[in-house]
Protein backbone atom coordinates (compact mmCIF):
# COMPACT_ATOMS: atom_id res chain seq x y z
CA UNK A 1 0.00 0.00 0.00
CA UNK A 2 1.15 3.50 -0.81
CA UNK A 3 2.53 5.66 2.02
CA UNK A 4 0.37 8.99 2.56
CA UNK A 5 1.76 12.16 2.42
CA UNK A 6 1.17 14.85 4.54
CA UNK A 7 1.67 18.71 3.31
CA UNK A 8 2.92 20.85 6.07
CA UNK A 9 3.06 24.41 4.79
CA UNK A 10 2.88 25.78 8.34
CA UNK A 11 5.91 24.18 9.18
CA UNK A 12 7.97 22.83 6.84
CA UNK A 13 11.11 24.91 5.56
CA UNK A 14 11.76 23.95 1.72
CA UNK A 15 15.52 22.83 1.35
CA UNK A 16 16.84 25.74 -0.23
CA UNK A 17 16.55 28.47 2.92
CA UNK A 18 19.20 30.22 3.26
CA UNK A 19 19.98 32.43 6.51
CA UNK A 20 20.69 35.91 5.46
CA UNK A 21 22.43 38.72 7.27
CA UNK A 22 25.33 40.87 6.83
CA UNK A 23 25.64 40.80 3.34
CA UNK A 24 26.24 36.73 3.27
CA UNK A 25 23.95 34.02 2.57
CA UNK A 26 24.47 30.26 4.02
CA UNK A 27 22.57 27.64 2.97
CA UNK A 28 21.06 25.60 6.45
CA UNK A 29 21.75 21.45 6.12
CA UNK A 30 19.17 18.94 5.90
CA UNK A 31 17.01 20.00 8.96
CA UNK A 32 13.53 17.84 10.64
CA UNK A 33 11.66 20.62 9.59
CA UNK A 34 12.59 20.60 5.98
CA UNK A 35 11.04 17.67 5.49
CA UNK A 36 7.52 16.17 5.55
CA UNK A 37 5.89 14.25 8.36
CA UNK A 38 6.33 11.23 7.39
CA UNK A 39 9.69 12.20 6.02
CA UNK A 40 10.76 9.54 8.82
CA UNK A 41 8.98 6.94 7.58
CA UNK A 42 10.56 3.92 6.19
CA UNK A 43 9.78 3.95 2.50
CA UNK A 44 8.41 0.56 1.00
CA UNK A 45 5.17 -0.25 -0.81
CA UNK A 46 4.75 -4.04 1.01
CA UNK A 47 3.11 -3.13 4.44
CA UNK A 48 4.94 -4.66 7.51
CA UNK A 49 2.66 -5.65 10.76
CA UNK A 50 3.88 -6.35 14.25
CA UNK A 51 1.35 -7.63 16.44
CA UNK A 52 2.36 -8.81 20.41
CA UNK A 53 0.66 -10.77 22.80
CA UNK A 54 1.38 -11.02 26.54
CA UNK A 55 -0.01 -13.31 28.65
CA UNK A 56 1.56 -12.02 32.43
CA UNK A 57 1.23 -15.48 33.91
CA UNK A 58 2.59 -17.30 31.02
CA UNK A 59 2.14 -21.29 30.46
CA UNK A 60 3.47 -24.43 32.32
CA UNK A 61 6.46 -24.59 31.11
CA UNK A 62 6.92 -28.50 30.45
CA UNK A 63 4.50 -28.68 28.58
CA UNK A 64 5.20 -25.89 26.59
CA UNK A 65 9.06 -26.50 25.45
CA UNK A 66 10.10 -28.64 23.33
CA UNK A 67 12.91 -31.33 24.51
CA UNK A 68 15.04 -30.98 21.21
CA UNK A 69 16.10 -28.08 19.23
CA UNK A 70 16.62 -27.48 15.38
CA UNK A 71 14.02 -27.86 12.60
CA UNK A 72 13.38 -31.83 13.54
CA UNK A 73 12.34 -30.84 17.03
CA UNK A 74 10.04 -33.14 18.45
CA UNK A 75 6.79 -30.78 19.27
CA UNK A 76 5.54 -30.58 22.93
CA UNK A 77 2.26 -31.37 23.68
CA UNK A 78 0.82 -28.11 23.75
CA UNK A 79 3.11 -26.89 20.17
CA UNK A 80 1.21 -30.45 19.04
CA UNK A 81 -1.67 -28.42 18.96
CA UNK A 82 -0.27 -25.84 16.43
CA UNK A 83 1.45 -28.86 13.90
CA UNK A 84 -0.01 -28.77 11.07
CA UNK A 85 1.10 -24.74 10.63
CA UNK A 86 4.98 -26.23 12.36
CA UNK A 87 6.33 -24.56 9.53
CA UNK A 88 5.34 -20.96 10.34
CA UNK A 89 6.23 -20.21 13.62
CA UNK A 90 9.73 -21.05 15.85
CA UNK A 91 9.54 -21.61 19.32
CA UNK A 92 12.18 -20.00 21.75
CA UNK A 93 13.78 -21.42 24.64
CA UNK A 94 16.64 -19.82 26.82
CA UNK A 95 15.46 -16.28 26.39
CA UNK A 96 14.72 -13.55 29.19
CA UNK A 97 15.88 -10.15 29.99
CA UNK A 98 18.89 -10.16 31.61
CA UNK A 99 18.90 -8.00 34.94
CA UNK A 100 14.64 -8.03 34.94
CA UNK A 101 13.55 -9.61 38.33
CA UNK A 102 10.89 -8.81 40.65
CA UNK A 103 7.90 -11.62 39.29
CA UNK A 104 4.41 -10.16 38.26
CA UNK A 105 5.68 -6.88 38.23
CA UNK A 106 7.79 -7.47 34.83
CA UNK A 107 4.82 -7.28 32.98
CA UNK A 108 5.37 -3.53 32.17
CA UNK A 109 8.96 -4.23 31.07
CA UNK A 110 8.29 -7.08 29.00
CA UNK A 111 8.18 -5.25 26.18
CA UNK A 112 10.83 -2.54 26.89
CA UNK A 113 13.75 -4.54 28.97
CA UNK A 114 14.28 -2.16 31.76
CA UNK A 115 15.16 -2.88 35.03
CA UNK A 116 14.26 -2.60 38.41
CA UNK A 117 10.36 -2.90 37.84
CA UNK A 118 8.14 -0.74 40.69
CA UNK A 119 11.62 -0.10 42.68
CA UNK A 120 12.08 3.34 44.41
CA UNK A 121 12.88 5.77 41.30
CA UNK A 122 11.99 3.90 38.76
CA UNK A 123 11.39 4.72 35.43
CA UNK A 124 10.24 2.49 32.45
CA UNK A 125 11.80 2.82 28.78
CA UNK A 126 10.38 2.93 25.79
CA UNK A 127 8.11 -0.47 24.33
CA UNK A 128 9.08 -2.16 21.53
CA UNK A 129 5.64 -1.22 19.87
CA UNK A 130 6.69 2.40 20.20
CA UNK A 131 9.79 2.43 19.19
CA UNK A 132 8.89 0.95 15.86
CA UNK A 133 6.00 3.43 15.78
CA UNK A 134 8.77 6.43 16.22
CA UNK A 135 10.66 4.96 13.45
CA UNK A 136 8.01 4.08 11.34
CA UNK A 137 6.37 7.03 11.12
CA UNK A 138 2.35 7.44 10.74
CA UNK A 139 1.31 5.66 7.92
CA UNK A 140 -1.59 4.90 9.19
CA UNK A 141 -4.52 6.50 10.70
CA UNK A 142 -3.32 4.57 14.31
CA UNK A 143 0.39 4.70 14.71
CA UNK A 144 -0.19 1.72 17.23
CA UNK A 145 -3.58 -0.12 19.14
CA UNK A 146 -2.81 -1.25 22.84
CA UNK A 147 -5.34 -3.73 23.20
CA UNK A 148 -6.53 -5.21 27.32
CA UNK A 149 -7.99 -8.32 28.57
CA UNK A 150 -9.32 -7.78 31.97
CA UNK A 151 -6.80 -5.44 32.96
CA UNK A 152 -6.72 -4.88 36.60
CA UNK A 153 -5.00 -1.80 36.93
CA UNK A 154 -5.23 0.34 33.88
CA UNK A 155 -3.16 2.99 35.42
CA UNK A 156 -0.48 1.01 36.54
CA UNK A 157 -0.69 -2.35 34.16
CA UNK A 158 0.56 -1.83 30.19
CA UNK A 159 2.87 -3.27 27.66
CA UNK A 160 3.12 0.29 26.01
CA UNK A 161 5.57 3.29 27.57
CA UNK A 162 6.71 6.18 25.66
CA UNK A 163 10.16 7.17 25.07
CA UNK A 164 9.92 8.90 28.55
CA UNK A 165 8.57 6.03 30.07
CA UNK A 166 4.81 7.31 30.37
CA UNK A 167 2.73 4.44 30.42
CA UNK A 168 -0.15 4.16 27.83
CA UNK A 169 -3.64 2.62 28.37
CA UNK A 170 -4.83 -0.25 27.08
CA UNK A 171 -8.22 -0.28 25.26
CA UNK A 172 -10.82 -3.05 26.55
CA UNK A 173 -13.82 -1.84 24.60
CA UNK A 174 -13.64 -3.93 21.02
CA UNK A 175 -16.99 -2.00 20.07
CA UNK A 176 -15.01 1.59 20.83
CA UNK A 177 -11.84 0.58 18.46
CA UNK A 178 -14.27 -0.27 15.68
CA UNK A 179 -16.14 2.91 15.85
CA UNK A 180 -12.47 4.64 15.94
CA UNK A 181 -11.33 2.85 12.35
CA UNK A 182 -14.71 2.74 10.61
CA UNK A 183 -17.21 5.07 11.98
CA UNK A 184 -17.10 8.93 10.19
CA UNK A 185 -18.06 11.66 12.38
CA UNK A 186 -20.67 14.08 11.00
CA UNK A 187 -19.58 17.31 9.79
CA UNK A 188 -20.07 19.45 13.14
CA UNK A 189 -18.25 15.95 14.92
CA UNK A 190 -14.95 16.67 12.25
CA UNK A 191 -14.76 20.25 12.76
CA UNK A 192 -15.46 20.47 16.68
CA UNK A 193 -12.34 17.46 16.55
CA UNK A 194 -10.24 20.02 13.97
CA UNK A 195 -11.26 22.72 16.71
CA UNK A 196 -9.58 20.68 19.43
CA UNK A 197 -6.75 20.47 17.36
CA UNK A 198 -6.04 23.59 16.45
CA UNK A 199 -6.56 24.79 20.36
CA UNK A 200 -3.65 22.16 21.07
CA UNK A 201 -1.33 23.19 18.58
CA UNK A 202 -1.66 27.05 19.63
CA UNK A 203 -0.80 26.19 22.74
CA UNK A 204 2.01 24.85 21.87
CA UNK A 205 2.68 27.65 19.63
CA UNK A 206 2.82 29.75 22.79
CA UNK A 207 4.64 27.63 24.61
CA UNK A 208 7.77 27.54 22.03
CA UNK A 209 7.79 31.68 21.68
CA UNK A 210 7.91 31.83 25.77
CA UNK A 211 10.92 29.35 26.00
CA UNK A 212 12.87 31.08 23.10
CA UNK A 213 12.84 34.23 25.30
CA UNK A 214 13.94 32.01 28.45
CA UNK A 215 16.53 30.04 26.70
CA UNK A 216 18.35 33.46 26.52
CA UNK A 217 18.65 33.63 30.78
CA UNK A 218 19.57 30.34 31.30
CA UNK A 219 23.10 28.26 31.19
CA UNK A 220 24.84 26.28 28.91
CA UNK A 221 23.52 22.85 30.49
CA UNK A 222 20.11 24.20 31.14
CA UNK A 223 19.76 25.56 27.34
CA UNK A 224 20.40 21.49 26.47
CA UNK A 225 17.98 20.56 29.11
CA UNK A 226 15.16 23.12 27.07
CA UNK A 227 16.75 21.92 24.36
CA UNK A 228 15.85 18.65 24.86
CA UNK A 229 12.66 19.55 25.61
CA UNK A 230 11.68 21.47 23.03
CA UNK A 231 12.20 18.40 21.08
CA UNK A 232 9.82 17.10 22.32
CA UNK A 233 7.24 19.55 22.17
CA UNK A 234 8.07 20.08 18.52
CA UNK A 235 7.50 15.84 17.77
CA UNK A 236 4.05 16.47 19.64
CA UNK A 237 3.64 19.62 17.14
CA UNK A 238 4.01 17.15 14.68
CA UNK A 239 1.72 14.97 16.06
CA UNK A 240 -0.86 17.32 16.13
CA UNK A 241 -0.42 18.06 12.14
CA UNK A 242 -0.51 14.63 11.64
CA UNK A 243 -4.04 14.12 13.36
CA UNK A 244 -5.36 17.25 11.73
CA UNK A 245 -4.82 15.61 8.23
CA UNK A 246 -5.94 11.98 8.99
CA UNK A 247 -8.90 13.81 10.66
CA UNK A 248 -10.08 15.08 7.66
CA UNK A 249 -9.47 11.78 5.29
CA UNK A 250 -12.68 9.47 4.87
CA UNK A 251 -12.49 6.48 6.74
CA UNK A 252 -12.52 2.78 5.47
CA UNK A 253 -15.36 1.03 4.75
CA UNK A 254 -16.26 -2.10 7.59
CA UNK A 255 -17.54 -5.31 5.71
CA UNK A 256 -19.75 -6.55 8.99
CA UNK A 257 -21.39 -4.91 12.04
CA UNK A 258 -20.00 -3.73 15.12
CA UNK A 259 -19.20 -6.32 18.03
CA UNK A 260 -20.83 -6.31 21.23
CA UNK A 261 -18.47 -5.48 23.95
CA UNK A 262 -18.16 -8.74 26.20
CA UNK A 263 -17.82 -7.12 30.05
CA UNK A 264 -17.77 -10.41 31.61
CA UNK A 265 -14.54 -11.25 33.12
CA UNK A 266 -15.69 -14.72 33.57
CA UNK A 267 -15.79 -14.87 30.15
CA UNK A 268 -11.95 -14.80 29.41
CA UNK A 269 -11.21 -16.87 26.15
CA UNK A 270 -13.90 -15.15 24.22
CA UNK A 271 -12.68 -11.28 25.27
CA UNK A 272 -9.09 -12.79 24.27
CA UNK A 273 -10.44 -13.96 21.22
CA UNK A 274 -12.75 -10.93 20.76
CA UNK A 275 -9.64 -8.62 20.73
CA UNK A 276 -7.84 -10.48 18.63
CA UNK A 277 -10.21 -10.41 16.10
CA UNK A 278 -10.16 -6.42 16.37
CA UNK A 279 -6.73 -7.02 15.75
CA UNK A 280 -7.25 -8.68 12.61
CA UNK A 281 -9.34 -6.04 11.31
CA UNK A 282 -7.15 -3.62 11.87
CA UNK A 283 -4.89 -5.16 9.75
CA UNK A 284 -6.92 -5.72 7.47
CA UNK A 285 -7.93 -2.36 6.82
CA UNK A 286 -4.57 -0.91 7.35
CA UNK A 287 -6.15 0.93 9.93
CA UNK A 288 -2.73 0.14 11.91
CA UNK A 289 0.33 -1.67 12.03
CA UNK A 290 1.49 -2.70 15.17
CA UNK A 291 -0.85 -3.49 18.09
CA UNK A 292 -0.02 -5.06 21.27
CA UNK A 293 -2.57 -7.10 23.40
CA UNK A 294 -1.88 -7.19 27.68
CA UNK A 295 -3.86 -10.48 28.54
CA UNK A 296 -3.77 -9.81 32.52
CA UNK A 297 -4.00 -13.17 33.94
CA UNK A 298 -3.21 -11.50 36.83
CA UNK A 299 -6.52 -9.94 37.66
CA UNK A 300 -8.45 -12.56 36.07
CA UNK A 301 -11.17 -13.95 38.53
CA UNK A 302 -12.70 -17.11 38.35
CA UNK A 303 -13.57 -17.82 34.77
CA UNK A 304 -15.55 -20.47 32.56
CA UNK A 305 -13.02 -23.53 31.14
CA UNK A 306 -13.66 -24.38 27.61
CA UNK A 307 -16.31 -27.17 28.44
CA UNK A 308 -18.72 -24.33 29.87
CA UNK A 309 -16.92 -25.51 33.61
CA UNK A 310 -15.72 -23.01 35.65
CA UNK A 311 -12.51 -23.03 37.52
CA UNK A 312 -12.14 -23.37 40.87
CA UNK A 313 -9.86 -20.62 41.87
CA UNK A 314 -8.74 -17.22 40.54
CA UNK A 315 -5.98 -17.21 37.66
CA UNK A 316 -3.06 -16.08 39.72
CA UNK A 317 -4.11 -18.69 42.23
CA UNK A 318 -4.12 -21.31 40.07
CA UNK A 319 -0.52 -20.45 38.59
CA UNK A 320 0.43 -20.83 41.86
CA UNK A 321 -0.16 -24.48 42.23
CA UNK A 322 2.56 -25.91 44.03
CA UNK A 323 2.21 -29.26 41.85
CA UNK A 324 -1.54 -29.62 43.39
CA UNK A 325 -2.96 -31.85 40.18
CA UNK A 326 -6.58 -30.43 40.54
CA UNK A 327 -4.77 -26.44 39.72
CA UNK A 328 -2.45 -28.20 37.42
CA UNK A 329 -4.94 -29.92 35.31
CA UNK A 330 -7.45 -26.46 35.08
CA UNK A 331 -3.88 -24.79 33.69
CA UNK A 332 -3.39 -27.37 31.27
CA UNK A 333 -6.93 -26.78 29.61
CA UNK A 334 -6.24 -23.02 29.98
CA UNK A 335 -3.02 -23.35 28.10
CA UNK A 336 -4.42 -25.66 26.09
CA UNK A 337 -7.16 -23.19 24.89
CA UNK A 338 -5.07 -20.22 24.50
CA UNK A 339 -3.09 -22.56 21.73
CA UNK A 340 -6.46 -23.39 19.80
CA UNK A 341 -6.82 -19.61 19.80
CA UNK A 342 -3.39 -19.13 18.30
CA UNK A 343 -3.62 -21.28 16.05
CA UNK A 344 -7.14 -19.90 14.82
CA UNK A 345 -5.29 -16.52 14.32
CA UNK A 346 -2.11 -17.61 12.58
CA UNK A 347 -4.91 -19.88 10.27
CA UNK A 348 -6.99 -17.38 9.67
CA UNK A 349 -4.20 -14.50 8.71
CA UNK A 350 -2.79 -17.65 6.50
CA UNK A 351 -5.71 -17.62 4.54
CA UNK A 352 -6.42 -13.78 4.08
CA UNK A 353 -4.77 -12.87 0.88
CA UNK A 354 -3.09 -8.95 0.04
CA UNK A 355 -2.04 -7.99 -2.97
CA UNK A 356 -1.33 -11.16 -4.02
CA UNK A 357 0.30 -12.80 -0.70
CA UNK A 358 -0.91 -13.61 2.73
CA UNK A 359 -1.55 -11.40 4.96
CA UNK A 360 0.15 -13.52 7.28
CA UNK A 361 3.78 -12.99 5.93
CA UNK A 362 3.32 -9.68 6.05
CA UNK A 363 2.42 -10.06 9.91
CA UNK A 364 4.46 -11.19 12.60
CA UNK A 365 2.61 -12.79 15.63
CA UNK A 366 5.21 -12.72 18.71
CA UNK A 367 3.20 -14.52 22.36
CA UNK A 368 5.25 -14.53 24.99
CA UNK A 369 4.98 -13.87 28.46
CA UNK A 370 7.60 -12.02 31.25
CA UNK A 371 7.07 -14.92 33.66
CA UNK A 372 8.75 -18.45 32.82
CA UNK A 373 7.47 -20.57 35.81
CA UNK A 374 4.59 -18.46 38.00
CA UNK A 375 4.49 -20.90 40.64
CA UNK A 376 7.98 -19.58 41.64
CA UNK A 377 8.18 -16.10 39.78
CA UNK A 378 10.60 -17.04 37.94
CA UNK A 379 11.71 -14.29 35.08
CA UNK A 380 14.13 -16.41 33.11
CA UNK A 381 13.17 -19.21 30.54
CA UNK A 382 10.57 -17.30 28.68
CA UNK A 383 7.96 -19.17 26.67
CA UNK A 384 7.95 -17.23 23.75
CA UNK A 385 6.88 -18.34 19.87
CA UNK A 386 7.10 -16.14 16.61
CA UNK A 387 4.93 -17.10 13.68
CA UNK A 388 4.76 -14.90 10.25
CA UNK A 389 6.38 -12.42 8.73
CA UNK A 390 8.02 -14.07 6.13
CA UNK A 391 10.65 -15.06 8.42
CA UNK A 392 12.08 -18.52 8.73
CA UNK A 393 10.00 -20.79 10.85
CA UNK A 394 9.66 -24.25 11.53
CA UNK A 395 12.51 -24.85 14.33
CA UNK A 396 13.11 -24.40 17.67
CA UNK A 397 16.00 -21.97 18.66
CA UNK A 398 17.09 -23.26 21.94
CA UNK A 399 19.75 -20.90 24.15
CA UNK A 400 20.90 -22.08 27.36
CA UNK A 401 18.88 -22.45 30.33
CA UNK A 402 21.15 -21.13 32.42
CA UNK A 403 23.09 -17.82 31.05
CA UNK A 404 19.62 -16.89 28.56
CA UNK A 405 20.14 -15.05 25.54
CA UNK A 406 18.64 -10.92 25.78
CA UNK A 407 15.12 -11.41 24.39
CA UNK A 408 16.05 -7.93 22.58
CA UNK A 409 18.04 -9.99 19.95
CA UNK A 410 14.72 -11.31 18.63
CA UNK A 411 13.02 -7.69 19.24
CA UNK A 412 16.22 -6.02 17.35
CA UNK A 413 15.49 -8.78 14.60
CA UNK A 414 11.92 -7.69 14.48
CA UNK A 415 12.60 -4.51 14.01
CA UNK A 416 15.18 -5.26 10.63
CA UNK A 417 11.93 -7.35 9.44
CA UNK A 418 9.70 -4.41 9.96
CA UNK A 419 12.49 -2.76 7.13
CA UNK A 420 13.82 -0.54 10.58
CA UNK A 421 17.52 0.25 10.30
CA UNK A 422 18.60 0.04 13.76
CA UNK A 423 21.17 -2.76 15.65
CA UNK A 424 20.14 -1.85 19.05
CA UNK A 425 17.05 -1.84 21.17
CA UNK A 426 16.90 -2.73 25.27
CA UNK A 427 19.59 -4.79 26.31
CA UNK A 428 19.90 -6.54 22.90
CA UNK A 429 24.04 -8.24 22.69
CA UNK A 430 23.17 -9.28 18.95
CA UNK A 431 20.25 -10.43 16.47
CA UNK A 432 19.16 -13.93 15.85
CA UNK A 433 20.09 -14.33 12.84
CA UNK A 434 18.34 -17.62 12.37
CA UNK A 435 15.41 -16.20 11.48
CA UNK A 436 16.18 -14.55 8.28
CA UNK A 437 15.44 -15.94 5.05
CA UNK A 438 18.56 -17.66 3.12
Amino acid sequence: MNTFHISTTSSHLPRRTFLRGLGVSMGLPLLECMTPVFAKTVQHTTPKRMLVIANNLGVLPKNFFPTTAGRDYAPSPYLDILGELRNEFTVFSGLSHPGVTGGHSTDNCFLTAARGAFKAGFRNSISLDQFAAERLGQVTRFPTLNLGVNIGEKANRSLSWTRDGVLLPTEESAAAIFNRMFVQGDTEAVQRQLQRLRQRGSILDILNAEAGRFSRTLGNTDNVRLEQYLTSVREVEQRIQTAREWEQRPKPVANQPAPADINDSKRFFEKFELMLSIAQIAFESDSTRIVTLMVDALRTPVFSLPEQTATTETYHNLSHHGQNEEKLRQLEATDRQQMIILHKLIRNLAAKPEDGQRLLDRTMILYGSNLGDANIHDNTNLPILLAGGGLKHGQHLAFRRDANKPLCNLFVTMLQNLCIETDSFGSNAGTLNELKPG
